[in-house]
Parts: C-alpha cells; structure tokens; sequence
C-alpha cells in the first residue's frame, strides 16, 4: 500500500493568520460531555448483563435480541438524523434527540420483560442516532480542516470516558438501590446537558464570544457550505462508499467491546460485578489517550506540510497495526494482561475512528457531512446488527471469545485497504 507524497494540497499549507481565540475548544468541551452522556446511557445494560441474566433469566439469545434491536434503531436513527440535522441545523437537532433519548434510557428502569427491554432499547437507540452527526457537523462548524481530526479525537473520547464512568457508578448505584435507579439517575442526567447545550452553542458566525478573527481562522480552509443534498445523490459519490464500506467493517468491534468486554471479563476470569468496574476502567482510560492521539497524529502531520491523504491514512495504518495484539487476549492466563490488550485494541479502534470521522468534513461541504455520517453510520450500525446475531449464538454454543477476537484484530486492516482502494486520494467530492 502506498500514499502520495507531502505536497498536493492546500490545506498543507502553514497557516498565515493566527486562531485569534479559542471559544471553538469550550464547543469541543461541551461535545465532549454529551458524546461521554450518551455512552453512558448504552453501556448501563452492558456493566448489569450478568445481574439482569440472573434476575430476569435471560439467555444469551435474549441479549443478543436486545443490542439488535438497539442497532437496527440506531441504524435508522442515524441515517434519519444525518437528514433532520442538515436541515433544521446542529444546535435545534442535537436538542431534541438529547430529550429523547434521556426519556428512553430512563424507561428501562420500569422494563418488567425482554420485550420491555426491547422497545425500550429501540427507542434509546433511534433517539441516539443523532449523536455522531450533529457532533461531526458542530467540528466542521467550528474547525478549520488542520484541527479538526484533533477536535474529533478529543469530542470522540467522550465515548471512552462514559463508557469507564459506568462501570464505577452503575454498581455502586445498583448494590445500594437496585438495578432500576441506575438507569433513572443515569437517563435523568441528560437535561442537566441539554441546559447547557442551549446555553453555549450557536454557529460561530452567529456567536458573541467567537472573535472575527477566529472566525477568519476557522473558514480559512472549510469546505464550502453548499446545498442540501439528497440521499440518492450521496451515494453517486465514491467517498460515500468508502467511507460507509470502513464503517461497516470497524463500528461492529466497538459494540464487542461495548456490550461484551465486562461479561469476558467475568466469564474468563469469574469477576464479580462489584471487581469488573476497575478492569473495564483502565480499558476505557487507554481508549481515551488512543482517541486522542489518533486526532493529534494527523492533525499535527497537516500542520507540519503532509497532505490530507498522507496523514489521515498513515494515522489510520497505525491503528491498525496497534489493533492486532488483542486477538491474544482469549489466551491470556493473567486477567490484567487480557486487559492491558483489550485496552490497547480499543485505543486503536478510538484513533482510527477519529480519522475516519473526520473524513465526512474533508472530503463533502457543510450541508452534506450531517447526512454522510448518518449514511456511515448507518452502515456501522448494520454491521452491528449482524455482529450481535452471531455472536451470541457463538456465545451460546460456544462460550469462546477466540473467533470474535480474531475478527476483530484484522478488522482495520482489511478496512483501511477498502478505502485506498476506493480512493487511492482523500480528494473533496465533485458536487453540483
């Protein structure tokens, strides 16, 4: 595989005026909580598997139902959000699914049955389909392409923070009141966001604290806004395809470590809930400085004269490489190493994921990135879906994590040469 040289874009270039100010990062901050808000509230069901299995005596099959049904709404979810957000805008958009998605992660404290559970999922998993879009549209608003892998990296470790703060607060909350408040007291902490939300973001053009000459910096080199887009014409494009084609490929290995990492843990090493919050923690604090290292790497490669192609690519490369170790953690005899190397695979999949986020706004003008990404993201969520099938039925039959590990080690390789095939250049759709 081979990667242009260092000297074929624009966005190369030094910059010639300096950020003016840097209100663009307190916006950052603000993403950064609402992603690590909605990652709570799906990773609740994922830290009491094994003490709802028990209590409501489910089978794998029933849990494996339950992240379907939340992928295939979340599917949807994102490729309707993707749409709504690009028309009716970032901050309105974003609000309203937070709304939604609060009440729903809360209606799984009333749940009584599987079924329950299910509607109760679909509806968290509709709702939170907005996420990814609007945040992805926010960073195009907000950062010149130079810092935007950085800006993603650092909003997309909001995931990991969520995902390591629920397994510290979910049992403490549980042991003490019961599984049902934990999903309360979680889902009812999105408004206190939203509050926030609505205070602080507006577009920049449109916001007293961004500088003009912040706001000179920061459209100095964004695509062009541009016109809404329909869905059929989106996927006219190549970068469409390779883009969704990776998404396809990767997102389903973040839901095995999402929705099965814990109960690994306890499975192979006969962890009880109250031990597996530590172990699960240290995994998501890795993630974190991989999601934010994979930013910084292309980002500061832009600043320094490489092109768009050869620093998102290279940063993808390495994540790839650093996610292979984790098909030895099936393996491993020492808990903490099996940790130490699911860690390592979920900062790999944090870093490439940041890259490859970030290409929506490279490559599609303003108008279009919202939908792109539901378009991906759709994609990823399918994949999902077809994951979940499987592998609880493995699981099931099985009980080995070995197959699923594998599959996940080589998942970024084999996804990082899809999109160099399709698109040998990071080069900007061609849009009428």
């Amino acid at each position: 595989m081979s990667f242009p040289d260092k000297s074929d874009t624009a966005a190369s270039q030094p910059a010639q005026i300096g950020s003016g100010g840097y209100f663009r990062w307190v916006i950052c901050a603000v993403l950064f909580l609402g992603m690590t808000k909605n990652y709570m509230d799906r990773q609740v069901i994922g830290v009491l598997k094994t003490t709802l299995q028990t209590d409501l005596h489910w089978t794998e099959i029933d849990y494996g139902n339950l992240v379907f049904a939340f992928q295939a709404a979340y599917a949807t979810g994102l490729l309707l959000a993707g749409r709504v957000i690009d028309r009716i805008g970032t901050r309105v958009g974003y609000a309203l699914a937070v709304i939604f998605w609060s009440l729903a992660a809360m209606a799984h404290g009333v749940a009584q049955s599987v079924s329950n559970f299910i509607v109760a999922r679909a509806a968290l998993g509709l709702s939170e389909g907005a996420v990814f879009p609007a945040s992805l549209k926010a960073t195009a608003e907000w950062f010149p392409q130079r810092e935007r892998a950085l800006a993603t990296g650092i909003f997309n470790a909001g995931t990991n923070v969520g995902a390591l703060i629920t397994p510290v607060i979910v049992p403490f909350i549980t042991l003490r009141w019961g599984w049902r408040w934990a999903f309360f007291l979680v889902g009812g902490s999105g408004f206190l966001w939203l509050a926030l939300w609505l205070w602080i973001y507006r577009r920049p053009e449109e916001h007293r604290l961004c500088s003009p000459v912040e706001l000179q910096y920061i459209q100095r080199d964004s695509p062009s806004r541009g016109t809404g887009v329909r869905w059929i014409k989106l996927l006219s494009y190549r970068q469409t395809w390779a883009f969704s084609l990776a998404k396809f490929l990767i997102d389903p290995v973040w839901w095995v470590y999402l929705f099965w990492a814990p109960d690994f843990l306890q499975r192979r090493y006969h962890l009880t809930l109250s031990q597996v919050g530590l172990p699960v923690l240290l995994v998501y604090l890795i993630a974190d400085a991989g999601s934010v290292a994979g930013g910084w790497t292309s980002s500061s490669a832009i600043k320094r004269g490489w092109t768009v192609n050869a620093s998102r690519k290279t940063a993808l490369l390495l994540c790839a490489i650093c996610a292979l170790p984790i098909m030895l953690a099936p393996g491993a005899t020492n808990p903490w190493r099996a940790v130490l190397l699911i860690g390592l695979a979920a900062a790999a999949h944090q870093g490439f994921s940041t890259n490859l986020l970030t290409l929506p706004s490279d490559l599609f003008p303003q108008k279009a990135v919202a939908s792109v990404v539901g378009i991906g993201g759709m994609a990823g969520a399918v994949g999902g879906m077809l994951v979940a099938k499987v592998l609880s039925h493995h699981l099931q039959t099985t009980g080995s994590y070995r197959t699923p590990f594998l599959m996940a080690g080589s998942a970024y390789l084999i996804a990082l040469l899809v999109l160099h095939v399709i698109l040998p250049r990071l080069q900007p759709a061609k849009m009428e």
